[in-house]
């Protein structure tokens, strides 16, 4: 492809891209650093927390189990009981 075909928007570009990089600052890395550190600390206690919560509701799940038994039915009363005879 020859220089004079190329897309405009692609010049503008490459114009861009060859031309002067804004200046950083100095302690951008140390800033990234913090951070990262910071979101990795809330990260790994938001997942601690989860875990303890969802230990809680386990057990108190097994103790509910444990009281009231779900799976066992009552008797089933055939006939009603015989009063005033």
């Amino acid at each position: 492809m020859s220089a004079d075909r190329r897309d405009p928007r692609e010049e503008q570009v490459r114009r861009m891209l060859d031309g002067p990089h804004p200046a950083l600052p100095p302690d951008l890395a140390a800033q990234a650093v913090r951070h990262g550190g910071r979101r990795l600390r809330l990260r790994r206690a938001a997942q601690r927390t989860a875990g303890w919560l969802l230990a809680l509701v386990l057990v108190a799940f097994l103790v509910w189990v444990g009281v009231e038994q779900p799976w066992a039915t009552e008797p089933a009363q055939v006939t009603p009981p015989l009063e005033g005879w």
